[in-house]
């Protein structure tokens, strides 16, 4: 600061000390705020760091600044505030953007000029955060390939293969809350970033010092920033379309994309595809980062509480199908009639129920197309349904439900075993694929292989609902359940850590009324049978625990090295960034008459009932 300034900046580091000394900031605030006040690299920050301390936000103030806000595996995610070690800004996007090109250019070979594809959502300062990251990339002498105007997430995963970018990013904070942003970082291919790279990203952005920058504008100027939208958005929705199977297209949707991109991406393919009867819910068309007339302003399709208007209105106007994307149109929600009985009650589908549905889609489109071949397979998480695995089984598939939790885990299988073969990858968490055009979780063509599916059904008098039913009753009536356990306070992060510690070597001997017969700990990569030695197996390491329950005849088993489809079952996976153990619960039963299935549903359902409780027990909440 200049020198006239030297009493006001002593005044305000005494006025951070103050609050140190009493509390209400923490020692890692206190530094780092210093730090904001006097370091060069922060210049820019210090005169609106200086008012919010005149001004006494110092609760603000010491969520801003308490710790670095991580940049994981995938980018960097979190709540926006001006300034601030702990939140998403101009610094630490900055930041993200720097550590990004300098690993870049450190890996890619000499003489190469580097390329980088970057889209934003409708969030607020999307579009800012994203010319900015591209004005970085410009500085370090990248060729950026921008996207004007909200794009979906799988579009940027396809624009960077379609322009063959070393890399991307894509702007965006999913499905979280509208008080945040975020960065997600993509590879060549389209994938987010992997090993080796993802650390080699992380350690680069935590050494940041300067962020350097050349005006947006200025690139442009040059050629060195190209607007591609007008090549790539023609592209991207003939891609998806090549996933669709000729079939009936009489059906009503109505479309909701919450507030997002949905409109460039999952409209267009669905128009494209024939569906002349969609329309998109007025309430949520707008594309607004405040997520208006959304329950909590949380645009989450996984929510069931999110589609309640949709249906509502669905049902007064007869529409056949509700859908829903989330804000970056990679996430996809839907409802249906239970029946297509005049009257018939409405159920919304979980994200492992329409997982196996849409598996059931993509394998019957592709053979439609005449595209089946020895090998095709299908991929899922260590928690995705076991009903995928049936369904993909009897159609004569490979299944690799094997990958961990994370959607690039589910793509990088796919470039590992051979793009060829792919046909469909799911994971619970609403997460969907068909097609090899993108490398990402892509709402459009789940969109599009549901529409398709439900007019098939519809054209016969059935509803996505009846054929859940039906493949319960060929396969095994499968229920499944999430419990988010949170653990608040100071000790939540090492209170979690004991659990999970205390799961690994004094697992339970039960779970409700079922006993444990096997535990698969993804750490160790080691599992074992009650009483039994430890054995390897293969695989990729994570903090997740697994507890194989009796109660089907496979329940115990173990072929050639791979471990049966989950039947009954409890997984435990903590956070890596917050304080929260989430447990996967699954429950199974043989194959059924239609006649017995409402029973073993119910029964299904008090079994998650009862080990839901006994964990809560077990964890003491």
């Amino acid at each position: 600061m200049p020198a006239a300034t030297d009493a006001s900046l002593a005044r305000r580091l005494e006025a951070v000390d103050a609050a140190r000394q009493a509390g209400t900031i923490t020692a890692h605030s206190a530094t780092t705020m210093r730090d904001w006040l006097v370091k060069p690299r922060y210049a820019e920050f210090a005169a609106d760091l200086a008012a919010r301390i005149d001004a006494g936000l110092w609760r603000e103030l010491d969520d801003a600044f308490w710790t670095v806000i991580p940049f994981g595996t995938g980018g960097r995610r979190g709540r926006m505030y001006p300034v601030g070690s702990n939140a998403i800004n101009d610094r630490t996007i900055g930041e993200s953007a720097q550590g990004l090109a300098d690993y870049v250019t450190s890996v890619v070979p000499a003489g190469t000029t580097p390329t980088c594809a970057i889209a934003h959502d409708t969030r607020h300062h999307s579009e800012h955060f994203a010319k900015l990251c591209s004005e970085v990339l410009l500085a370090a002498g990248f060729r950026v390939f921008f996207l004007r105007g909200v794009r979906s997430t799988p579009e940027l995963s396809f624009a960077v293969r379609f322009t063959g970018s070393t890399c991307g990013i894509m702007v965006t904070a999913s499905h979280n809350p509208p008080t945040d942003n975020a960065v997600k970082v993509y590879w060549a291919g389209g994938v987010q970033v992997l090993p080796p790279h993802d650390r080699g990203i992380i350690d680069r952005v935590m050494q940041v010092d300067q962020v350097r920058r050349e005006p947006f504008q200025e690139g442009v100027a040059s050629g060195r920033v190209t607007f591609v939208e007008g090549q790539v958005d023609p592209a991207f929705v003939a891609a998806v379309l090549e996933q669709s199977a000729a079939g009936p297209r009489e059906l009503s949707i109505l479309y909701s994309p919450l507030h997002g991109v949905g409109a460039t991406a999952v409209v267009p393919v669905l128009r494209g595809a024939g569906f002349d009867r969609l329309r998109v819910f007025g309430p949520h068309e707008r594309p607004d980062g405040d997520f208006p007339n959304v329950p909590g302003h949380v645009a989450n399709p996984e929510v069931p509480a999110v589609l309640e208007q949709v249906i509502a209105e669905a049902v007064a106007t007869g529409d056949d199908l509700v859908l829903a994307s989330d804000p970056d149109c990679d996430r996809l929600g839907a409802a249906a009639p239970l029946t297509r009985g005049t009257g018939s009650r409405w159920g919304v589908l979980t994200g492992n129920q329409l997982c196996a549905l849409l598996c059931e889609q993509a394998i019957t489109a592709r053979g439609s197309r005449g595209r089946t071949r020895p090998g095709d397979y299908v991929v899922t998480t260590l928690v995705t349904s076991g009903l995928v695995r049936r369904v993909a089984e009897a159609h004569g598939l490979a299944v690799d439900d094997t990958q961990l939790v994370g959607f690039k885990w589910i793509c990088s299988a796919i470039d590992r075993h051979g793009p060829d073969g792919f046909v469909f990858g799911a994971e619970e968490s609403h997460g969907y694929l068909a097609g090899t055009h993108v490398r990402d979780k892509d709402a459009a063509v789940a969109a599009l292989l549901m529409a398709e599916q439900t007019a098939a059904l519809a054209a016969r008098g059935r509803t996505p609902h009846e054929l859940l039913d039906e493949l319960y009753c060929r396969f095994g009536c499968h229920q499944e359940r999430t419990v988010n356990v949170m653990l608040p306070g100071a000790s939540g992060m090492d209170r979690m850590k004991e659990m999970m510690a205390t799961l690994r070597s004094r697992p339970p001997a039960a779970y409700g009324d079922l006993d444990v017969v096997r535990t698969r700990d993804q750490a160790s990569l080691t599992t074992w049978t009650p009483g039994g030695a430890r054995e390897p197996y293969e695989g990729v390491q994570s903090d997740l625990v697994i507890f194989d329950l009796a109660g089907l005849p496979d329940a115990g088993t173990r072929t050639a090295g791979r471990f049966p489809p989950l039947g009954n079952a409890v997984a435990a996976r903590p956070s890596g960034t917050e304080p929260k153990i989430k447990f996967y619960l699954f429950a199974a039963a043989p194959p059924v008459t239609a006649a017995d299935l409402p029973a073993v549903k119910e029964s299904l359902q008090r079994r998650l009932d009862a080990i839901a409780a006994d964990l809560r027990t077990l964890v003491g909440v």
